[in-house]
């Protein structure tokens, strides 16, 4: 494996699905893209290498929905887009809160695909046509004007313990999961706020929308007491609501 030590790295992707055709297809589509490299097929999640820059999995598998797998992957810190013909809004949903970077319906085509695996390397959001319509997909508006946003449990953990002033490092820690699957609740929140006409760009817009949406309460960030401030003490994690 010898190579020009000056040309970049090239992505190093996996490939699960439980359908040759689609792998092959799928294989085709990013082999000419010089900047990755498939390095790992399979049809099942057993024995995925560690340190692939990205996994592409499939969400059905031989018959089983693979949420538990989508889950224990992103706390082992592996980038995962999940690619499935399951497009319903609750399985999109479900696949993203276990910790999916990204969600990419394969009825997209390979554009999506490819940026989604290019975004999610480089740790940016990516949201297809499909991710979009489900996120967006909130609650409606009444009487002509919109609802407060709505997070799932995870998210609004995530921005909790990260509006305490935790690093986002401490808040994987705290929530058993990688600091990408972290980064990934907060940027999706984000999303949702940009996609409500709302932006947030910055940590202050996002808590200063937060508590005006209920999510988060004033005093459980001016309350919060780091157990830094304490040696041996810690603080329990707060309550979230169930997704």
């Amino acid at each position: 494996m010898g190579g020009d030590p000056l040309e970049p790295r090239r992505l190093t992707v996996g490939v699960i699905d439980d359908h040759p055709v689609v792998i092959e297809g799928v294989r085709a589509w990013l082999a000419g893209d010089p900047r990755i490299e498939i390095a790992h097929v399979a049809d099942t999640v057993d024995g995925v290498p560690v340190g692939l820059d990205v996994l592409i999995l499939d969400l059905n598998l031989h018959g089983r929905l693979v949420l538990a797998d989508v889950a224990e992957l992103a706390r082992r810190t592996q980038r995962v887009i999940t690619f499935s013909q399951l497009t319903e809004r609750e399985t999109v949903l479900a696949a993203l809160d276990a910790g999916a970077c990204e969600f990419v319906a394969k009825n997209e085509g390979r554009d999506h695909l490819l940026a989604a695996v290019l975004s999610v390397a480089a740790d940016r959001p990516y949201v297809t046509p499909t991710a979009a319509g489900v996120l967006a997909a909130d609650e409606p508006a009444v009487d002509g004007r919109a609802t407060a946003l709505r997070l799932s449990g995870r998210e609004r953990t995530a921005l909790l313990l990260w509006f305490q002033s935790m690093s986002k490092a401490s808040v994987a820690r705290r929530m058993g999961v990688s600091v990408h699957t972290v980064e990934m609740y907060i940027k999706r929140a984000r999303v949702k706020y940009a996609q409500a006409g709302r932006p947030a760009p910055t940590k202050a817009d996002m808590l200063a929308r937060a508590i005006e949406d209920g999510l988060v309460r004033p005093d459980e960030i001016v309350g919060y007491r780091s157990s830094a401030t304490s040696p041996g003490a810690a603080s329990p994690l707060p309550p979230s609501p169930v997704p």
